[in-house]
């Protein structure tokens, strides 16, 4: 499989398939007589386990270690259980973060008028400048 049919096999543009490659995060594809790349099923299933750890919001570091993981007949179940654990806190503390600035934002929103004045209490509060 040449790599435009391997992105159509994952969902993943080629540019990235060879990004990935380059980062290490999954195998380098075989190289035919001409010199372009071909995809083996096992490459197909990397990249799709890659592109699910990224749906999930994991890094690209932290897909690599779960496909290692993923890889090693020795691993334990309270390995991999332990770097999801870590990304949903990482998940957690986000959701925080965005909700203090969703708090921040709405009663600045809620003094704005809204209307055709130059006067804007966002642009107030944003330059430093409240009213």
């Amino acid at each position: 499989m040449n790599i435009s049919q391997a992105a159509a096999a994952t969902g993943l543009s080629a540019k990235t398939i060879r990004y990935y490659e380059q980062q290490g995060v999954v195998a380098p594809a075989e190289r035919s007589d001409n010199g372009y790349r071909t995809y083996s099923p096992a490459h197909i299933d990397e990249l799709k386990f890659i592109k699910r750890t990224r749906s999930l919001g994991f890094s690209l570091e932290e897909g690599r270690d779960l496909l290692r993981l993923a890889q090693d007949p020795n691993r334990t179940s309270a390995q991999v259980k332990s770097k999801a654990l870590e990304h949903i806190e990482k998940i957690t503390e986000q959701i925080e973060a965005l909700e203090a600035m969703r708090d921040a934002l709405l009663p600045i929103v809620e003094q704005c008028q809204g209307d055709e004045s130059v006067e804007c209490p966002i642009i107030d509060q944003l330059s430093g400048r409240t009213q």
